[in-house]
This record gives structure tokens, sequence and C-alpha cells, in this order.
């Protein structure tokens, strides 16, 4: 039994930027944009106070086009699995949207939940060829300038969200039934910073 406790912790790829350089961006992942504007900047800030660590990877361009998702993303490629990150909303004055995305098959098609400050809500999407679509969501608070724990569970078509622990969100959908590579998210003028990125299959 404890050897096969040892195998399911090893299972669990965990990023916290502390082997990263400040001020360059994070080894292992690559960087795109869902919709219009520029393609976001990502990279390592040593910063006080972080969940784990020195170091966090921040989203640090604030170019306010609406429809704008800059995403960072890795493997190993995951079908049914336990995502979660830690992020801190730190300015915006359209969004603060910090999300992870999975199942990713390219920049335009891939699973999105994210928790909002500025509209204290947590919401679940697709994003089907570059188009978002959301069908669930949580309204409840979720404060600036603060760290907060952000996490979901698929197996198969089943979706829960956890926001500081608690289940927000329980939905099914059946969009993306494949193996997909997995990621952080932020939306708009979004300044955001996340650590402890971890992902678990299932």
């Amino acid at each position: 039994m404890t050897m096969t406790l040892i195998a399911l912790a090893a299972a669990a790829t965990t990023f916290n930027f502390d082997s990263d350089t400040a001020g360059q961006p994070p080894k292992g992942f690559e960087f795109a944009l869902t919709g219009k504007g520029k393609p976001g900047k990502w990279v390592v800030q040593a910063v006080d106070g972080a969940p784990s660590g020195k170091n966090v990877l921040a989203q640090t361009d604030g170019d306010e086009t609406d429809y704008r998702f800059p995403i960072a993303y890795t493997g190993p490629e995951l079908k049914d699995l336990r995502l979660s990150v830690k992020c801190k909303p730190i300015a915006g004055k359209g969004d603060q949207g910090c999300g992870i995305i999975w199942r990713l098959k390219d920049k335009d098609n891939y699973y999105i939940t994210r928790a909002n400050a500025l509209e204290d809500n947590v919401h679940l999407y697709h994003v089907i060829k570059g188009r978002r679509v959301r069908f669930d969501g949580w309204n409840g608070k979720v404060a600036s300038g603060v760290w907060h724990e952000l996490a979901m569970e698929m197996v198969g078509d089943h979706i829960q969200v956890f926001f500081n622990g608690n289940k927000v969100i329980d939905a099914h959908d059946d969009s993306f039934k494949d193996a997909g590579k997995f990621g952080v998210w932020t939306k708009a003028d979004s300044i955001i910073q996340f650590d402890d990125l971890t992902a678990t299959p299932k």
C-alpha cells in the first residue's frame, strides 16, 4: 500500500518556477494568444510572500483588448486529471481574471475555468475554434491582491471546479474527449501572478 501511494504521488507534475531565472520566461512552457491584441508577456518574478519558494510566473502585459486571452501551457498531455494553481490578481481595470486550461489541442481549442476579482465569480468555459462559451459558473467573493487556489478535476465528461478548497461547480461537457496539454490563462488587461501549477492524472 505504501508503494502504491508513493507511485501515485510521483505521478503529479508541479511547476513552482523556483529553478527558473527571474525576468525570463519559464522553461518548458509554450505561449500563445486566443483572440486579438498583444500576445502577452510571461516572465518569472521573484516576489515576497510567494506560496512556495521565491519565484512566481506572471503575465505582465496590460493590453486592454477585450477579446484577448494570453495562455502559457505545457505537458505532459493528460485526459483525466486534477489541475490546480495558486493565483493572485494584481491589476486590471477591465478584468482581473486568472484561469487554468486543460485538454488543450491548440490555442483555439481547450477547457478553461477562471476566477475574476472584478466580477466576483468563477466561470467554466470551453473554447472551440477560438470562440469562448460559458456553460457553468458560481458567484462569490474573489479578492484582488491576495493568493487564491483554483482547481478542477475532470474524469470522462464530468468536471468539478474548486475555489479556495470549496467545490463551486459540478458540470458535464464532452466537447473535448482526448488528452491535451494544460496551463494558465489571463484575459484582457489582467496582470496576474501564478505559483504551484500542479497536474495529477486521475
